[in-house]
């Protein structure tokens, strides 16, 4: 096999959609009780806001539902682009590594670097447990540079970090190191 590639998943995650769902259910919720405590009226069937004064309590909750709604859509961009995602390519024919990323859109939406298959001396696994786990794959360079290979997001399991780890670092012909 002269070529190996590993795919990475981006913002396209069950997480983010069920994240971006409560949010903007959410947010939409304070912001209508906010806006009818304004006019006082009730969107509701069930529900009466007559004891809701705008002031404080309709603002903060008109306030608080709009940075929702925001704060969703940012959300929902990012599922729509993929953020993210892409794929680390290997190529003993070309000598090369590829490790290509979609980004935000605009001039730089898309990051493609390449490296020299000869200047990797190493691949090093950095496992961080606690309450939030990092596992993680780098390419250790000869200048010392770390480029990170794993997605950002969801930790792997440890057999699976290692299982890659290996796979690459057998495929290269270099040494794995660890960071436990």
């Amino acid at each position: 096999m002269t070529i190996k590639t590993y795919k990475i998943k981006g913002s396209r995650r069950f997480s983010n959609y069920w994240w971006a769902s409560i949010i903007l259910i959410g947010g939409t919720g304070f912001f209508l009780v906010g806006i009818t405590s304004y006019k006082s009226f009730s969107l509701y069937i069930n529900a009466s806001i007559q004891n809701i004064s705008f002031i404080p309590q309709g603002a903060i909750m008109t306030f608080y539902g709009l940075t929702a709604i925001l704060i969703s859509c940012f959300l929902w961009y990012t599922i729509f682009f993929d953020v993210g995602s892409g794929y680390n390519e290997f190529n003993k024919i070309t000598g090369v590594i590829t490790i290509f990323r979609f980004g935000f859109p605009g001039k730089n939406r898309i990051l493609k670097l390449k490296y020299k298959l000869q200047d990797i001396i190493a691949i090093k696994i950095s496992i961080q447990e606690g309450l939030s786990p990092k596992r993680e794959i780098y390419l250790k360079m000869i200048d010392k540079r770390q480029i990170p290979l794993t997605k950002v997001g969801e930790p792997m399991s440890l057999s699976d970090i290692e299982q890659q780890a290996k796979d690459i670092a057998v495929f290269l012909n270099v040494n794995v190191e660890g960071k436990y």
